[in-house]
Order: C-alpha cells, then structure tokens, then sequence
C-alpha cells in the first residue's frame, strides 16, 4: 500500500475491491481500492482513503470502476503452439482406446508432430493466435509456451520463433524447449541417439535466445531418467532452468529427478510419491496441477494434494492446453476443475494461477498487485473471488492489463 515518487502515474483506477493475494493466506482485500501504475509497472495499490493526493492530480487518467482486481493471470504450462487437431482420439478414447494405445499405433503427439512439420512458420502463427487470444481474454497476462511438435531442429525453431512472436499481442511469453517429448520416426529404437542430437539443437536454440527453460516427457512412452537426466546436465551447463512432465502416467521419480536439479516445477505429478515430495519442498520446486488433461483422460488417481500442503510445496494450476489431452482454452475453467476434481478452494486455485504460477516460471515480479510488480492486472465483472471458480464459462473479464497496457 504504498505510493511512488512520481506525480504523474500513466492511470489510476479508483472504487474496485482489490485482491491483491499479497500476504501468505488468505485474499488480502482491500475494499473501494485504488490501483496506479506507470510504464510497466505498478506503483500504487491500496485503499482510496491513502491515495497522497487529489486522484486528478495523480493520474493522466482516472477511471471509476467496481467488481474486482486480481493480479494478470499466469498460465504456466502450455503446448499453445501446434498444427491441426485431434478430435478424432478424443472420439477413439470415449470408444475405450487408452492414450497409450493411441500414442503406440502413431497417433498422439506423432500425429500433431506431422501436422506442425508441415505447416510454414506464418501458418503455424495463424493456427495458434487464435489459442492465445483466448488465454487473454480470460484474464492470462503471462503464457509459457513448449515446443516438442517439431522434433527436429528446424521445426523446434520454428515453433519456438512463433511462440516469441506471440508477444505482439502485448502479453510476457515464457519459451520452454521440450524436443524430449517424444521419439520421431526416423529416431525409431534409438532413444539416446536422439537424445544426443535434441542436445546439440538446444545449443544452437539457446545462442539464438529462443529457450528460456528445459522440459522433458519422463514416462514410459516418454523418455528414462537416465535420458531426462543427460537433456538436464545438458540445460545446467547453459544456465538453463528445468521442469518436467512427471509421474502422471506412473511413478518413475519424475518430481525428484526435477528437484535435484533445482527444477522449476514438476507438472502432472498424479502418480508422484511422498519421497518426492518432500524432495520438491526440500528445493522449492512447485507442484504444477494440470486439471484439463486429468479430465479430459478421465484419470481417477490424484495427485498427493494434502502431502503437498503438508510439506509446504506451492501448488500452481495451469491449462495444458494441447491438441491430444487437454484442449482447455481458459485458465480461469481449469481453475475450476482443479476445484471440483482436486478439491482446491477457490482461493487455492487462484493463487495456483498467479503467485504460484509465476514462481513455476521463476518470474518474481508478478502474480500479486504491489507497488513495483510488473502492471498485469484484471478486471472482473464480480462480487467475490471465488465466483473466479463458480463460473463455468461466460465473460468475467472487462479489461485485462498486462505491462501497463491494455490487452483486451
């Protein structure tokens, strides 16, 4: 609650409820707030009784408003950038197909993998804007988005260079190169083998400042430990953070493998033990929950949610969105399902998709309204948080704020 130096902030919004999830429990409300910021960055939030001045005095603009204020919405997990659809395994899936059925008879990921190999860069783009403008209108400010279609190193780029030029739609884009998402065809039996060239791309890749972390598939149909751990030393010496797609099929100590490393976050971790729990707490790797697959597979083993509270591991919630298992195009929906299939509160699930999602992108300065945070904010058409949760579906969303600008 306090203000900066500067006499003249870039806006101030004046009469919303704030909640600004800026202590560790609770929404941190503050009722008929007042919000200010300047270039990309907040620099007032806090009652209008302590507002230091006249509101016209402040502001080059003032906006009276009501409903609520939440920090930008931060979806840490995504597969945004892809070709193509697969409608028809989720139709082959409700006729009793398994994913791994499905992924063994070269659908899956191969299946988008052909699909994104055969479109050129500007048609990519022009299949995943749509996606993206999605996210944002429901309130996403931030979006990490994976390679992994490609599997070569011309398409990993590709996927990649389209993913940084989504930032044109005003929003932070976090890069996360997963060329270890699955085995190509021409890699057929030869597991290290392409282990060993995806290595070499992630150098080239990282020179061109296209990865900002390293991601990998460690499952049965996936790639080993032993595998994850080579694209992980491999990360290290480039100073690049990790995360992992772990222990959702089944338990191969995915989550303690990406704690240590220091990883960032383990992400599924339906089948994760309580060793690699207390592992993820012990090195601060946050739990990120991914309900849209969860549903969309219709799993019934839960995550360990109640030993991740226990030992203090942050639990984020992200949207997975992809084009085989979780084609989810809200953050705010997958808030929901992690509510009603995870039994987060509605105050968990939107810290899972704010403070506890930037901190999975190793972001620090976002998912909270304070001064100095970046300026990602959303307005809502609501009475109260939790209807965050309540809502499945329709426009809550009136404006949406990311670096002090506009996105919606």
């Amino acid at each position: 609650m306090t203000a900066s130096t500067h006499t003249a902030w870039d806006g101030l919004i004046l009469g919303a409820s704030l909640a600004t999830l800026d202590a560790p429990r609770g929404y941190a409300d503050i009722s008929d707030g007042a919000l200010a910021w300047r270039d990309d960055r907040l620099t007032f939030v806090g009652p209008r009784s302590e507002l230091p001045d006249a509101p016209h005095r402040l502001a080059r603009e003032v906006i009276e408003t009501r409903g609520w204020i939440t920090p930008g919405l931060v979806d840490c997990h995504t597969h945004l950038v892809f070709a193509g659809d697969r409608a028809r395994e989720f139709e082959q899936r409700l006729q009793g197909a398994s994913y791994e059925e499905i992924a063994r008879a070269g659908g899956g990921i191969l299946s988008t993998v052909r699909a994104t190999r055969a479109a050129d860069e500007g048609e990519l783009l022009r299949q995943s804007l749509p996606r993206a403008h999605a996210l944002i209108a429901d309130g996403a400010t931030t979006v990490e988005i994976k390679s992994g279609y490609g599997l070569d190193f011309d398409n990993e780029r590709k996927m990649l260079r389209v993913a940084r030029r989504l930032e044109q739609l005003g929003i932070s884009v976090r890069t996360t190169y997963l060329a270890a998402h699955a085995l190509p065809p021409e890699f057929a039996g030869r597991g290290d083998e392409y282990i060993d060239a995806a290595i070499e791309w992630l150098g080239r890749l990282h020179v061109e400042g296209l990865v900002d972390a390293v991601d990998a598939f460690c499952e049965g149909i996936g790639f080993t430990p032993a595998q994850t751990t080579r694209m992980f030393q491999a990360a290290r010496a480039l100073d690049l953070p990790v995360k992992l797609h772990a222990d959702q099929l089944s338990d191969l100590g995915g989550a303690a493998l990406a704690a240590a490393f220091n990883g960032l976050s383990a992400d599924h971790v339906e089948h994760t033990s309580l060793a690699s729990v207390r592992a993820m707490a012990l090195h601060g790797t946050v739990a990120v929950l991914l309900p849209g697959a969860f549903h969309v597979l219709r799993e019934t083993k839960l995550p360990p949610l109640d030993a991740f509270r226990e030992h203090g591991v942050p639990m984020a919630v992200a949207t997975d969105c992809n084009p085989g298992t979780s084609p989810l195009l809200s953050l705010r929906h997958a808030m929901q399902l992690a509510c009603t299939h995870f039994r987060l509160t509605p105050e968990e699930a939107l810290r899972g998709a704010t403070v506890h999602a930037a901190k999975a992108l190793g972001l620090h300065d976002r998912g909270v309204l304070r001064a100095g945070a970046r300026a990602d904010f959303v307005q809502w058409n609501i009475g109260h948080p939790s209807e965050l949760c309540y809502w499945l579906g329709g426009p809550l969303a009136t404006a949406v704020h990311a670096g002090g600008h506009r996105v919606r």
